[in-house]
């Protein structure tokens, strides 16, 4: 089975549109995306970097005459920035990380942005986690009215998670993303 936004696809109806086109798209996509992340990760950060060094060097440093008795060539320079300006980045990183708000603020909306938020993933969650979860549900529920452990507004509540569980087992969404606040 091979899943996409919309719905299922069984494997006969892969055979029935052609398995190579799904399978060059998704190898296509995948290239793409691979591409993006080598490109802005490892790419442009060496070459942003040694941009800077050279940049910062020959057009600050070599017109300052003062900063080029410390720094005759390039090389000197280059050692003493990476050597200051890792740890410098590390600490911002760590600042970033664990006392401002900044990367909560990302996260928050990175969460509200992911549909899955919203619906189940599809696999396991939505193949074998949510219908134990179902059958869990209506077995405690039997156990509890057995037993005359229910109210009315716990019954309703148990009705009420059992209608969102199968929603979602439908491809349905429950909640809705928040809206941005500016």
């Amino acid at each position: 089975m091979f899943y996409t936004r919309a719905r299922v696809i069984n494997l006969e109806e892969v055979n029935g549109m052609g398995r190579r086109n799904l399978v060059s798209s998704r190898l296509a996509f995948r290239a793409w995306y691979y591409f993006r992340l080598g490109y802005s990760t490892y790419l442009t950060f060496v070459l942003g970097y040694a941009s800077t060094l050279v940049t910062v060097y020959y057009l600050a440093i070599r017109n300052m005459p003062s900063l080029l008795d410390v720094f005759p060539n390039f090389a000197p320079f280059a050692v003493l920035a990476t050597v200051g300006g890792v740890p410098l980045a590390v600490a911002l990183g760590w600042v970033h990380m664990k006392r401002s708000r900044l990367f909560s603020s990302e996260v928050d909306v990175a969460v509200e942005a992911n549909p899955y938020q919203y619906k189940l993933p599809p696999g396991m969650a939505k193949e074998v986690g949510t219908p134990a979860t179902i059958l869990t549900l209506k077995m405690l529920r039997k156990i509890a009215e057995t037993n005359g452990l229910l109210s009315d507004s716990e019954k309703a509540a148990i009705d009420d998670l059992e209608k969102k569980l199968q929603a979602l087992m439908e491809g349905g969404y429950v909640g809705l993303p928040r809206k941005a606040n500016f």
